[in-house]
């Protein structure tokens, strides 16, 4: 087996690099203008949404010293910490890991990003009046909207999002900065959720054996910096949530799976693209027996989306008049025959090439699904799979996947926990020379 694991971690490995260097050199040595970026003035860097950009900055150093200490004793601390200590020191060295790749750039790699006014928080200051806000969402998606269309990742995502920010705002942590800080506290319990869920399904090798990839993966440079981690936590938790219901049972598991479905159904309302996750959902639900947890978290998470509805904004309206937006913007130009594929090594490059070496292993390991590690692992990974496959067809996302993708990655990162050992500590390495490089080399946007 682990002969057979090696091989296909191999395999996958040399696949997943072959796929992103051809991505990154098809375009110029075909001159083909791809348009990841609206702004081409600086130069482009597909397939990633960013541009060549050599820096360091005050985040280097710790960076670096976190990124050679973990060679050092992650996996030791991973396997031989009691399981509450390895959760604070995830989130601990999760924490140091997000501020110090953002800190590369300085304070503004901080705030620089969520300041911007295509984001929420110009919109979410300017908000004092939510059910108004709500009313009129859905008329101001269009480009031509009389009242004015809203800023691209307002009119792209439904109001959750958007209402998170007002939330901040209302509580003083408006501020680019500070909101920065609160992404960054939120996006660090990323690794501690998912080894959560992993372990409460009965893999606790596995969510230990997870740790360090999860923690220092590549996909927090755009983590630290992105919204869109707000939406990959709120999944982790909820799935979090799901797998604690199924282990408590009908008796006492019914608090977990309102709030289970309260999570995802908020989730439903940050992105278009995440009732995908019902798909990892049900995956959890499988692995952890516990269908009777189905119908009373669909019940809340509709609750949620009809909540909305009530105020103002229903999903199943909005979706076409976004649809029609995105067609009208930049996605046009942006080839299919590119993005399909390309969209892919931009998920290699922000979860970090070792995720195709962890697919490689997770393939080899469905031959012993009686081992309980691997079947949990094998499962969730498939679920992931099968989430970015979906994605990708729908060709709603092409380009910018690289922080659109982030709550399907850490799920993806899992099959790391199956590579085998001659592969862990060199593995490690690639990941987090991946995430230095990525930051240190470009101007990532995010």
């Amino acid at each position: 087996m682990n002969s057979s694991a090696h091989r296909a971690a191999l395999v996958g490995l040399v696949a997943t690099v072959a796929l992103v260097m051809t991505a990154v050199v098809v375009p110029p040595l075909l001159d083909w203008q791809v348009w990841p970026r609206v702004h081409l003035d600086d130069g482009t860097f597909p397939p990633l949404h960013g541009y060549p950009q050599v820096k360091v900055g005050i985040g280097t150093l710790p960076a670096v010293l976190l990124a050679l200490a973990s060679l050092r004793w992650a996996d030791p601390m991973a396997r031989r910490l009691p399981w509450r200590r390895l959760l604070l020191v995830a989130y601990a060295a999760g924490l140091v890991w997000l501020l110090a790749l953002a800190l590369v750039d300085g304070p503004d790699g901080i705030s620089r990003v969520l300041g911007n006014p295509t984001e929420y928080l110009e919109t979410a200051r300017a908000v004092d009046d939510v059910p108004g806000l709500l009313r009129e969402y859905v008329s101001r998606i269009p480009y031509d909207a009389p009242e004015g269309n809203w800023p691209v990742h307002i009119a792209g995502h439904p109001p959750g999002m958007v209402l998170f920010f007002v939330l901040l705002v209302k509580v003083g942590l408006g501020g680019d900065l500070a909101a920065g800080l609160v992404v960054i506290a939120l996006a660090a319990t990323l690794p501690p959720a998912v080894m959560t869920t992993v372990r409460v399904l009965g893999a606790e090798d596995a969510a230990r054996a997870a740790g360090p990839y999860l923690v220092l993966s590549p996909s927090a440079v755009f983590l630290a910096v992105s919204a869109d981690a707000v939406m990959a936590v709120a999944v982790a938790w909820g799935m979090c949530c799901l797998a604690l219901a199924c282990r408590a049972g009908a008796g006492r598991g019914w608090p977990w799976a309102v709030l289970a479905g309260l999570l995802l159904g908020y989730v439903v309302m940050m992105s278009y693209g995440l009732p995908l996750t019902g798909v990892l959902a049900l995956a959890v639900l499988w692995l952890g027996r516990g269908w009777w947890v189905l119908p009373v978290a669909a019940a809340s998470a509709l609750a949620v989306v009809l909540t909305f509805a009530a105020g103002g904004f229903a999903w199943w309206e909005a979706y076409p008049v976004l649809v029609d937006r995105y067609w009208d913007g930049l996605a046009s130009q942006r080839p299919g025959a590119y993005w399909t594929w390309g969209n892919l090594a931009a998920l290699a490059i922000s979860a970090g090439p070792l995720v195709g070496a962890g697919l490689g292993a997770t393939w080899a390991a469905r031959r012993d699904l009686a081992d309980r590690a691997n079947r949990v692992v094998v499962v969730l990974v498939s679920a992931a799979v099968i989430m970015v496959a979906l994605a990708d067809a729908s060709q709603m996302s092409r380009a910018e996947v690289e922080r659109i993708w982030l709550p399907f990655m850490p799920w993806l990162t899992l099959g790391c926990a199956l590579l085998p050992e001659r592969w862990r500590r060199p593995g490690l390495a690639l990941q987090v020379l991946t995430a230095l490089l990525v930051q240190h080399l470009l101007y990532t946007s995010w």
